[in-house]
C-alpha cells in the first residue's frame, strides 16, 4: 500500500529529508513558486511527474485543499517507544514526549505534532485503537512536521506510562478539574505530557496513572480549549520552564 502528501510545505519538507516518494502529481499549469521547487526536487531524486486536472486532483484528495500538488509515497513509518526513549537519552536537554489519549481529530493530531517539533519535544505517542493514525490530513495539518517528529502507536497507554517511569520520566496529564496550574510547576528532569480526548479528556486510570494533574488557567466564560490548543500551551510551558525562560 502507498500513503500520499498533499499541500506544498509538506510535500517540500517530505522531498528535502525523505526517500520513498513513488509519484508526483502537479496540477496543470501550476508551475511558478513552491511548485516550481517541488518539480525540481523531484527531478533531482528521479521521481515520475504527472500532470493532472484539477477536478481530478480535487477527487485524489477528497476535494481538500492540495494546493496543486500530490505526492504519493511509501507507507508512513512509525517510531518505536524504545526508539523515542533512547533518542531522549542522546539529547542535550531533558526530554519531552508528548502522549496522546485517544485524540481522534486528524487535524489536532497534526497541530500537536507541528508543535511538538517545533518546541524541541523528543516524541509523541498516540494509541492503536479509537485514535486518528498518521495520514495524509495529518501530513498536510503539521506542515511538514511529521518528517522530523517521531511519531510512536502503541496499543496500551497506561502500560506505556509505566515503562517511560521506569525510564526516569515523571507524568504530567492535562486536566481541567484539577487545583495545579502549569504554571506553577517546576517541570525539572524528563517529562512525559498526557493531552486527553476530544471530548472526556484522560481516561480515569491514566489519570491515575499520572504522577501530577495540572491545567491551563480560564479567565473568561469559555470553559475548555480544544485538545490542539491546550497542548501548545502546555507544550511551551514545560519548554520554557525547562530552558528557564
Amino acid at each position: 500500500m502507498s500513503d500520499y502528501i498533499f499541500g506544498r510545505n509538506s510535500v517540500i519538507e517530505y522531498l528535502e529529508n525523505m526517500d520513498g516518494a513513488e509519484k508526483l502529481y502537479i496540477q496543470n499549469g501550476n508551475q511558478k513558486g513552491a511548485i516550481s521547487k517541488i518539480i525540481k526536487l523531484a527531478n533531482e531524486k528521479k521521481i515520475s511527474i504527472v500532470g493532472i486536472n484539477k477536478n481530478e486532483l480535487d477527487k485524489m484528495t477528497n476535494f481538500s485543499n492540495h494546493q496543486g500538488v500530490y505526492l504519493q509515497t511509501k507507507d508512513y513509518e512509525y517510531s518505536t517507544l524504545e526508539d523515542i526513549i533512547e533518542y531522549g537519552k542522546k539529547q542535550e536537554k531533558d526530554p519531552l514526549i508528548v502522549l496522546l489519549d485517544e485524540i481522534t481529530d486528524p487535524h489536532n493530531l497534526g497541530a500537536i505534532i507541528r508543535t511538538s517539533e517545533a518546541a524541541g519535544a523528543t516524541g509523541v505517542i498516540i494509541t492503536k485503537h479509537r485514535s486518528a493514525g498518521v495520514n495524509n490530513t495529518v501530513h498536510k495539518t503539521s506542515a511538514g512536521a511529521t518528517v522530523h517528529m517521531k511519531v510512536a502507536m502503541v496499543t496500551n497507554l497506561n502500560q506505556t506510562i509505566e515503562i517511560l517511569k521506569n525510564n526516569g520520566y515523571w507524568i504530567y496529564g492535562a486536566d481541567g478539574h484539577t487545583d495545579t496550574l502549569y504554571n506553577q510547576v517546576d517541570f525539572s528532569g524528563s517529562v512525559g505530557l498526557v493531552i486527553g480526548n476530544e471530548g472526556k479528556g484522560i481516561s480515569k486510570l491514566t489519570k491515575q496513572k499520572c504522577d501530577y494533574l495540572i491545567k491551563i488557567p480560564m479567565y473568561g466564560k469559555t470553559e475548555s480549549l480544544n485538545a490542539s490548543v491546550s497542548a501548545s500551551i502546555l507544550i511551551y510551558g514545560i519548554i520554557n520552564s525547562k530552558h528557564k525562560i
